[in-house]
């Protein structure tokens, strides 16, 4: 098995399980928040407790959103590695982040194997790792988003294509 690498969201595990647990939290406060100021039954107070709840409900919704895509790509990492289809390792600085020279020098060659391999799950995944090396993470999360849905079978390229929508800016 090859060298570990991060996954494109850019956190290590331990982190991100952290942050889950932190939202986690908040959205249960927030919850129990809101039903308490709904019982009060006082017009502001239900106002504060329906304001509550709708945070509640969306900082559920994100917590769970964020959760299942932090496992499928993680698998899909595992995958790939599993398969051996993983990019050369990177140059690091001292902090242990990609060479963003290094990165920027190693995206045409991603870019290029999902221009040749629109419908690989493999390449996308690859031309994500590309982006988060080179600090993109916006691109690197729709690059991921539509390696996920590939290797899901579900659609095709994402509509609004990370590799159409301009050349790799730097960060």
């Amino acid at each position: 098995m090859s060298e570990r690498r991060a996954a494109p969201a850019g956190l290590t595990r331990p982190a991100a399980l952290a942050m889950a647990a932190l939202l986690a939290l908040y959205v249960v406060v927030a919850g129990d928040r809101a039903v308490r100021f709904i019982a009060t039954g006082e017009p502001i107070a239900v106002v504060v407790g329906i304001a509550l709840l709708v945070m509640f409900l969306v900082g559920a919704w994100a917590l769970v959103r964020e959760v299942v895509f932090g496992i499928q790509l993680d698998r899909a990492i595992r995958a790939l590695d599993a398969a051996g289809g993983m990019p050369e390792p990177l140059p690091t600085t001292p902090g242990g982040r990609a060479d963003k020279d290094a990165a920027l020098a190693a995206f045409p060659a991603a870019r290029a194997d999902v221009e040749a391999h629109e419908g690989s799950w493999e390449s996308w995944l690859r031309l994500s790792m590309a982006y988060d090396a080179a600090r993109d993470r916006k691109r690197a999360r729709r690059a991921a988003r539509t390696a996920l849905r590939l290797r899901r079978g579900v659609g095709g390229p994402a509509q609004a294509d990370p590799v159409q929508d301009g050349e790799q800016e730097a960060a």
